[in-house]
């Protein structure tokens, strides 16, 4: 690497044996330290709080949080930390569930020392990390998700929805937001239309089902 920050480094795999072996792994590049290993994802979650920046390589199943876990939490509490999740499970929706949750990347446990390392680097360069054998099911994924969503709700129609959740009516909404009834209604067709649904309870309906209500 051209830079001459070294890296830190937290591993989180329940197996000893293997995680010792990441361990030597990563020892092979001058630009990495490990700074912190565990054997649960609640540990690996308190070491990447402790040694913010850093770049994590997690096991996918752990005892009690899974790795995806982890990167959610990360993602969601706004850590600063890079996680690259390691499985001995390949195929495209657990790919997608990972890089969904926050992860910076994905790569076999079969992974030579090598492997790890680059994947590790270019992680922690700010690269995404993908084994080239799912690719395609990642891309899969990502057009039966996007089938299964809908397509993205632009704010105003957000907000309408939103309104919508609160049970208000649509001369109400058409009030709070200062626009026309028939205007209001206009919006309301067409997210009606994106969710698939004809009615005001439809629509809240379906929007929570797809997880677009929080």
């Amino acid at each position: 690497m051209g830079s001459n920050r070294i890296m830190q480094v937290v591993v989180v795999e329940d197996h000893p044996i293997y995680r010792d072996g990441l361990v030597r792994a990563l020892g092979w590049s001058h630009d990495v330290q490990v700074v912190a290993q565990a054997a649960t994802g609640r540990d690996g979650l308190e070491a990447a709080r402790e040694f913010a920046p850093c770049t994590m390589i997690a096991d996918y199943n752990l005892p009690d949080l899974t790795g995806v876990q982890v990167a959610a939490a990360i993602n969601r509490d706004g850590i600063d930390c890079r996680v690259l999740i390691i499985s001995a499970v390949l195929d495209g929706a657990a790919v997608y569930r990972a890089l969904e949750a926050g992860a910076a990347g994905y790569i076999g446990k079969d992974a030579n020392s090598e492997e790890i390392l680059d994947a590790v680097l270019r992680v922690s360069a700010g690269q995404t990390v993908l084994p080239p054998a799912v690719a395609g099911g990642v891309a899969n994924q990502i057009r039966l998700r996007a089938g299964t969503r809908g397509p993205m709700l632009n704010d105003r129609e957000r907000e309408i929805l939103r309104s919508f959740a609160e049970g208000l009516s649509i001369p109400q909404v058409a009030r709070n937001l200062f626009l026309s009834n028939s205007t209001i209604k206009a919006h309301a067709q067409k997210l009606y239309e994106k969710l698939g649904v004809s009615d005001r309870a439809a629509a809240v309906a379906e929007a929570m089902r797809r997880g677009l209500l929080e």
